[in-house]
């Protein structure tokens, strides 16, 4: 690869550098995820998705009739559109569908053999975490089950434990306030619950120090602070390359009307090196989709010169264009760092108030 993690100091840990010069635009590398899973209340909601990689299972017009609810509506330029539902597999054992026979055999021989058989209580474990953890989501617990499963399965089963926990390395009260963080207050005291759940649909082979109390709360914390969103869609992919942008602007308004915002497949997955890449205010670099599956590709945002630290943004566009203030609020509660990016350090002294949020706040 055309980058490298290195060991910064004590403070940060390890960050992500450039080996070679890239221009903006560039795509710096590209990976599949150790781990992915589609969100729960996604899934209800009939985003379908290929059960392994998110790659979208309807069409594009399909996909348009759903989220408009207009049954009547006729895309053009049907060739435009990059799913092929000749392709589509399921499992036997249990039904959840695939892209293609490909990513069914991926799935089955990473994890999917383990958790076939346990179809009925991880639906139980999945429906607790529904009632739990309501839209907009930001993980999904189902993820954790996948992860043991993936250990279970290895023929090396230690290597693969310790590249999982690689992504564990908090004290257990910060792994306590990233659990109950990402429960939100509501239900931070059903984590409990959740756990007996995992518990019960596990086997507990190779897996019994993650499947502790302790265990479970530290994998709920990585995936408060590594688990990273994924996004997927018939329709963008079709949009993409549709000369007819009126339409295209249309048919986005009638969907907002209908659905709001949620226009995608929707899950989260663990990114071996994506994890490696510090967060800034001014990021270098930001993550696409480009291929309409899991596969995550790192995008350049300006020209990065060799051995210059890759940084992306750990939080939303609305929050990067807010006060400091906001900003170090949302990164200390959510990945339990303050940040020292040149933009923090030229606002240093500015403000700490730029809203009437804001203001409560720094009032209390």
């Amino acid at each position: 690869m055309d980058v490298e993690v290195r060991y910064i100091d004590d403070s940060k840990g390890n960050g992500l550098f450039a080996k070679k010069n890239f221009s903006e635009d560039s795509i710096l590398f590209e990976e599949s995820p150790l781990v992915c899973v589609q969100f729960s209340w996604n899934a209800e909601y009939g985003y379908k998705a290929c059960d392994h990689c998110l790659k979208p299972l309807e069409t594009a017009e399909e996909n348009v009739r759903r989220l408009t609810g207009k049954t009547e509506i006729v895309l053009p330029y049907p060739e435009l559109c990059t799913t092929n539902k000749s392709t589509i597999t399921q499992c036997s054992g249990c039904g959840v569908e695939y892209c293609n026979a490909d990513c069914q055999e991926k799935a089955f021989n990473q994890y999917h053999r383990t958790l076939c058989v346990q179809t009925g209580p991880l639906q139980c474990l999945n429906d607790a975490w529904k009632q739990i953890h309501y839209p907009p989501e930001t993980g999904n617990v189902m993820l954790i089950p996948r992860i043991l499963a993936t250990i279970q399965q290895s023929c090396d089963k230690e290597n693969t434990l310790n590249r999982f926990l690689k992504f564990c390395h908090r004290s257990v009260n910060d792994d306590s306030h990233l659990a109950h963080k990402l429960l939100g207050e509501k239900f931070a005291n059903q984590i409990s619950t959740l756990h007996s759940l995992l518990v019960q649909s596990m086997p507990h082979e190779h897996v019994s120090q993650l499947l502790s109390p302790e265990g479970f709360q530290s994998l709920l914390a990585l995936m408060g602070t590594n688990g990273q969103g994924v996004a997927t869609s018939p329709f963008s992919q079709w949009v993409e390359n549709v000369p007819e942008k009126d339409l295209v602007s249309k048919l986005y308004e009638d969907m907002d009307a209908n659905v709001g915002s949620f226009l995608d497949n929707e899950g989260v997955g663990l990114f071996e090196t994506q994890s490696a890449a510090n967060h800034s205010c001014l990021p270098n670099a930001e993550i696409v989709y480009r291929h309409n599956n899991s596969t995550l590709s790192l995008r350049a945002l300006r020209d990065i010169e060799a051995g210059e630290e890759i940084c992306i943004s750990y939080v939303d566009e609305c929050t990067l264009s807010s006060s400091r203030h906001s900003r170090q609020k949302e990164l200390r509660e959510n990945y339990l760092f303050n940040c020292n990016c040149p933009k923090c350090l030229e606002q240093a002294d500015d403000p700490d108030v730029t809203s009437d949020e804001d203001m409560s706040d720094s009032d209390e």
